[in-house]
């Protein structure tokens, strides 16, 4: 909502700071923004006479201002223009900054004494005078008072943390607006630092070997009074325990104590101790605390698991997949493994990763394929249902991630999961806060946090979930000989204990024809999934329908089996591809190929002629038909006459091949993989080119699968999305082949 005092505070940014700041104007539209709030900083430097202008209100700008004006008022305000900023930003900030007229009058001392009581700094800083630090607290979006359903306990801490601290040379005011956050949270490592006797300089925010040493001597338990039981009780509201802020330990904290130290696994006393300090501070807690669960990129051998059980594990996370062929050739379940795990007595828990590291992986399509994938996978491994399948969001996520990305993933995940008949238990691995948002959503049921990432935004300032299953804390190195392995030491709730007892595993085996008693199930699952996709099963406004484009592949699956069978390439990427573009197939498609016809033949009329296009099922152009032929008759893998794309006959002889004739069409695909994944010599590339991939196998990674699926389209943004709405389709038509062929 606009602010009329905002709007003004914008105009005079632009009117008295034309060109002079180094940023675009601003919108004069009266929201309070960090554009605004980095155009102050800017206009207060420039004051300065601060010649390398930044949006940060960094130590050159605060060691200036406090030595040229160590407080401000209506006497040592320098000019009408230094006034302004500061009345716009009080305005900014939600407070009366008087008539932007240049004049330090009352209203503006008024509202500079109430936001250092609202900042909790009034007793170090009293009266109306203006501050360095306050204004460095001025000129950013932190609220000082409760906001979005702010807690009320937690802003006493804040408004006392800084009350007590802000004259500390390292110590800078943080938000009081009743939410925990990072630097809530660094400022509490902060203070403790302090409180140990620490220097400026030396206390740094980081929980080090010298904060660890001096909280274990700071126990606090029942009885204890002072600035410890301050600190500690803190810490308890910042990880939303329900306590009272308070200096003296009561019976009543020492009971929200025990509560907290057995949801978290630690040894059960009441007290203050070191543990219990750790894990309120830092998200991995005491890195010292030996887990019952581990996971790890090794596989487990006899000896391995003879190390890990003698080191008190009970629990061991292994990956389902690999979408690397060149990086930790033990990522995944290796054969045998499972077996071994369960003889040695151990339980395993899988988990499900690719490539996401950031939130561009994470959407709902990508969901979707990846709840598919992770069913087929643990399948093959022999997993039983009801297993948990923790899926991987390992990087820092922010919480708009969560919002616009992670979220929409987990319930393509969960629709997955659930067209699927449900076999699998969905869990999550990733930050606190991802933990908990997609729990709170209901797309899971237990989480594995990756608290040892304590840098993460959704791990600094959350609390531990509610539902976490494992809380992996810390890397190390199990055994020695053959059974030395390098692990991530988890901590177990008990509330997800793994398997250890498996199906016989799926081998890689060759596809074989379709049997016709899945087809309604097969028929059934592929509409499902494109229905949520945006794609009616009764086409739409595109030509076909689901129906027909599912008969016409699967109608030609003796075809598709032959070429599958042939070059060892997975029938699921035939079909995907052939029915993702009959499927895509519209009226402007039917448009370009009459221009062709017209073209080649001069019939038809009343359209601007066009010598190729994609046509046909699979929407193959004559050039790409032909040059995918060339090479794989040049490479000895089927037989023919080589074209030349240059010549309008040949590129016609072909156009109308794999525009007529579906069987051919189909045949068409598999030499299109098997020359896309050779790199597509000769083909129109991304300027860097193609890489050349494994040679076409069954067991192709889900990276492998998502480049040919991708080259088939070409390259670029739409390329790259459409693949990842083809991977789950993929995946579908690749569980139903997997029945079969496993039958």
């Amino acid at each position: 909502m606009a602010d009329e005092m905002v709007r003004r505070a914008q105009q005079f940014i632009n009117r008295t700071y034309p060109n002079m700041l180094g940023i675009p104007a601003l919108d004069e539209n009266g929201q309070t923004g960090w554009t605004t709030m980095f155009a102050l900083t800017r206009a207060l430097q420039y004051e300065l006479g601060i010649s390398s202008l930044s949006d940060t209100f960094g130590p050159t700008t605060l060691t200036t201002l406090a030595s040229k004006f160590p407080k401000l008022n209506a006497s040592t305000t320098p000019s009408a223009n230094f006034a302004r900023i500061i009345q716009s930003a009080l305005y900014c900030k939600g407070y009366d900054g008087g008539d932007i007229d240049g004049k330090y009058n009352s209203r503006v001392a008024s509202s500079v004494a109430k936001l250092k009581t609202d900042m909790g700094v009034d007793g170090a800083f009293p009266g109306g005078d203006l501050v360095p630090k306050v204004f460095k607290g001025l000129l950013n979006m932190d609220a000082y008072v409760t906001v979005n359903s702010g807690s009320d306990g937690i802003r006493s801490v804040q408004r006392w943390l800084n009350g007590r601290y802000v004259n500390r040379a390292d110590f800078f005011v943080i938000p009081c607006d009743g939410h925990n956050s990072r630097d809530v949270s660094k400022s509490m490592l902060y203070a403790i630092q302090y409180e140990l006797g620490m220097a400026d300089g030396t206390a740094n925010g980081v929980f080090g070997p010298g904060t660890k040493s001096g909280l274990k001597s700071h126990t606090v338990s029942s009885g204890s009074t002072g600035t410890w039981v301050s600190l500690f009780s803190a810490a308890m509201i910042l990880n939303q325990r329900p306590v009272s802020f308070s200096s003296s330990f009561s019976s009543s904290l020492a009971d929200a104590v025990r509560t907290f130290q057995s949801f978290a696994k630690l040894p059960v006393n009441g007290s203050g101790d070191f543990q219990t300090w750790a894990s309120l501070l830092v998200s991995y807690g005491d890195q010292d605390r030996k887990g019952e669960a581990c996971d790890g990129v090794t596989k487990i051998t006899t000896a391995r698991a003879a190390a890990l059980k003698a080191d008190g594990i009970k629990y061991v996370g292994r990956y389902l997949t690999n979408p690397s062929t060149t990086s930790l050739p033990e990522k995944a379940i290796q054969p045998g493994e499972l077996q071994t795990i369960a003889t040695s007595g151990l339980r395993c828990f899988p988990i499900y990763q690719t490539f996401g590291r950031d939130a561009s992986g994470f959407t709902y399509p990508a969901g979707r394929a990846a709840g598919y994938a992770a069913v087929n996978a643990a399948l093959d491994h022999g997993f039983k249902p009801g297993a948990r399948i923790f899926f991987a969001v390992d990087f820092d996520a922010l919480d708009a991630d969560v919002t616009s990305n992670v979220l929409p993933h987990f319930k393509g995940i969960e629709d997955s999961m659930a067209d699927a008949g449900n076999p699998f238990k969905v869990g999550v691995y990733g930050p606190r806060n991802v933990c908990t948002r997609v729990a709170e959503a209901g797309h899971s049921s237990a989480s594995f946090v990756s608290d040892m990432s304590s840098g993460f935004s959704g791990n600094y300032g959350y609390p531990l979930p509610a539902d976490w299953a494992y809380d992996q804390i810390v890397t190390r190195t199990v055994g020695s000989g053959d059974g030395k392995i390098e692990i991530d030491n988890n901590i177990a709730s008990g509330r997800d204990i793994g398997e250890n007892s498996f199906d016989k595993p799926r081998g890689v085996l060759p596809d074989v024809r379709f049997l016709g008693g899945y087809l309604n199930a097969l028929h059934d699952d592929i509409g499902k999934y494109m229905q949520s996709i945006g794609f009616p099963n009764d086409g739409g406004n595109r030509i076909f329908s689901h129906t027909q484009c599912f008969e016409t592949v699967l109608a030609n699956d003796d075809v598709v089996t032959a070429q599958s069978n042939r070059y060892s390439m997975r029938k699921a990427l035939i079909q995907t591809s052939a029915y993702w573009e009959m499927r895509h197939y519209d009226i402007i498609d039917q448009a370009v190929d009459a221009a062709v016809v017209y073209y080649h033949t001069g019939v038809g009329g009343g359209m601007t002629p066009k010598r190729d296009s994609s046509t046909g099922i699979a929407q193959i152009s004559g050039e790409v038909g032909i040059r995918a032929w060339n090479h794989c008759i040049t490479k000895g893998y089927v037989s023919g006459t080589i074209l030349d794309p240059a010549k309008d006959a040949d590129i016609w002889t072909m156009w109308q091949k794999v525009n007529k004739d579906n069987a051919y069409a189909l045949q068409t695909v598999s030499l299109i993989h098997l020359w896309d994944a050779e790199g597509k010599p000769g083909g129109q590339n991304p300027p860097a080119g193609e890489t050349t991939l494994r040679s076409m196998r069954l067991d192709y990674t889900e990276s492998e699968i998502f480049q040919v699926l991708r080259r088939y389209q070409g390259w670029g943004e739409e390329a790259e999305e459409h693949a990842t709405k083809r991977m789950a389709l993929y995946q579908i038509f690749e569980k139903y082949n997997g029945i079969v062929r496993n039958q």
